[in-house]
């Protein structure tokens, strides 16, 4: 017995035309034959929302089937790998399923589109996504933009994001820090600047905007000693202590060897003054 089903939204545009004829024919298969995709995009899943799913499918049943190929010791998932294991939670013996005639290279195309489509993945998993994509089907940022609805800007400030620092990337994967907040932290070159600015964000909470003014705020022309200075607390609190006995802005400028020096900013030559009777000069 068939049942008839629709496609995810975008989904049936990466179907071949002339396997159209078989996404309206649903079987039930046993989920014993079923098994994960080795290379599935998303490598983390939301526990407590394949458990949310899992309550839904006991009250309502799978109402889109899971697209599958086959194999010679059963079925590999094509596209909906939460919906098979929040089926699993559920405890169903079967679950509505679309099996599919596709080459290895259409599976993955499909697996790839599916996920990002369906906004499943972390940030680090969407750029990997991409340059899988780019890499396997020798698309352009363009074309690639055209094939999944996104604008190339989109694709291309995603895939920067492998430019972080691999620890900062584990802080994305796991969403204790943002994609905007990523973003920013590609302006810092040096990795591990990278990550201790990306432990600040998450010790103090930081906004993506406050992080932006903490990089451009940065002297241009020594970007990364600043950076480092402005990091460190030992240096934090001499300047903090400094322009609350001065009432002035104070740098430290620190060099190699333990050197360095100190700014004290003055507005007006009455300010000038003041500075200079309290410094008893």
């Amino acid at each position: 017995m068939t049942k008839k089903f629709g496609l995810g939204k975008g989904l049936g545009a990466l179907i071949p035309e002339e396997d159209m004829k078989e996404q309206n024919e649903s079987n039930l298969i046993s989920m014993n034959l079923i098994k994960a995709n080795s290379h599935q995009p998303r490598k983390l899943f939301d526990e407590e929302k394949i458990s949310s799913l899992a309550e839904s499918i006991k009250e309502h049943g799978i109402i889109q089937p899971i697209i599958l190929k086959s194999m010679d010791k059963g079925y590999m998932i094509i596209a909906g790998e939460r919906r098979w294991r929040a089926a699993k939670l559920a405890g169903l013996k079967e679950v509505p399923a679309i099996i599919m005639d596709l080459t290895d290279k259409q599976v993955l195309e499909i697996s790839l589109i599916e996920n990002i489509q369906r906004e499943d993945l972390n940030p680090i998993e969407e750029a990997l996504a991409y340059k899988k994509l780019i890499e396997d089907f020798n698309l352009t940022q363009e074309a690639l933009s055209v094939r999944i609805g996104k604008s190339r800007a989109a694709i291309a400030n995603t895939m920067r994001l492998l430019n972080l620092d691999t620890r900062v990337q584990d802080y994305l994967k796991d969403g204790v820090i943002t994609e905007g907040h990523g973003r920013a932290l590609l302006g810092i070159l040096n990795k591990d600047l990278q990550y201790e600015l990306s432990q600040k964000i998450i010790d103090e909470d930081l906004t993506v905007r406050e992080v932006e003014r903490i990089i451009k705020s940065l002297d241009k022309s020594n970007k990364e000693s600043k950076q480092l200075k402005t990091l460190n607390p030992y240096y934090n609190d001499i300047k903090e202590r400094l322009q609350s006995h001065f009432g002035t802005k104070v740098n430290i400028n620190s060099k190699r060897n333990n050197k360095g020096k100190i700014e004290i900013e003055y507005y007006s030559e009455e300010d000038l003054q003041r500075i200079l009777d309290m410094m008893k000069l």
